[in-house]
């Protein structure tokens, strides 16, 4: 089947660790695709707003935040899941017994409770300024928060999440998870831009490199590793392209004839 829409992770996928740009052969290859009616949207964890890195990118959509919050790309809201307000308060309780930072990320950022070396150096890698310190409680009753960032080691993610079982956490990096509502992930939120533009689940196509996109690239009827993934996504994939860095993006849709 043709293929008729794609779906692209940000780090690792479209954005070099290494340059922390997209590389201008990603760029050329997805104006190259939207041009041929391709439609392409962006599935990340960060926040919809957080895109500015892609401004030459033309995309429809954004999957944002792991599927939590889909926004066409003139802001017209697809689907949306908040956090629910006791699970934030046990999570926030959860990790100052078990000592580590929590954050929020919303639309304007990534808030914490308070900045560690774990914090800066997650900043760092991703060449975002290092998040504001602030009351979270008093943050959350504004009612938007879709998102919270645990920065938290594996063990201590098997812990807490135990006792959070109406969330689900997601790691594309071993500094911290990501933590959403139970049922939400990038491939629901794939799916309901599938059915929102009409797009079969059999011609989408998913992209990404971490364990994150995982679910997408399982859900769609094709699914592309980058080189440069995790091991969890590579085992997921359909096919695994080159690296980010070696012209992954060209090289998928060349070899599927999305351009």
């Amino acid at each position: 089947m043709e293929i008729g829409a794609v779906f692209l992770d940000v780090d690792g996928t479209l954005i070099s660790f290494r340059t922390h740009e997209v590389p201008r052969s990603a760029v050329e290859a997805l104006r190259a695709a939207h041009a041929r009616g391709v439609r392409l949207f962006i599935a990340t964890g960060r926040a919809a707003s957080d895109l500015e890195q892609l401004s030459e990118i033309p995309y429809d959509g954004v999957v944002s935040l792991n599927g939590a919050r889909c926004l066409t790309a003139d802001g017209r809201v697809v689907s949306q899941r908040l956090i629910p307000r006791e699970d934030f308060e046990r999570a926030l309780r959860l990790a100052d017994e078990l000592d580590f930072p929590l954050g929020l990320e919303l639309e304007e950022g990534v808030f914490v409770n308070r900045v560690t070396p774990v914090v800066r150096e997650l900043a760092r890698l991703v060449a975002h300024p290092v998040p504001a310190e602030t009351d979270l409680g008093r943050l959350f009753d504004r009612g938007d928060c879709c998102q919270m960032c645990f920065y938290c080691t594996p063990e201590q993610e098997r812990r807490v999440m135990a006792e959070l079982p109406s969330l689900v956490s997601s790691r594309w990096c071993p500094l911290f998870v990501d933590v959403n509502v139970r049922g939400v992930d990038k491939a629901t939120g794939m799916l309901a831009f599938a059915s929102d533009c009409g797009v079969p689940a059999g011609a989408l196509m998913a992209i990404g490199d971490g364990g994150n996109d995982v679910p997408m690239l399982r859900a769609a009827g094709v699914g592309v590793a980058m080189g440069n993934g995790c091991e969890e996504a590579l085992a997921a994939a359909d096919w695994v392209t080159a690296s980010v860095d070696d012209d992954g993006i060209r090289k998928a849709f060349e070899h599927f004839g999305v351009i």
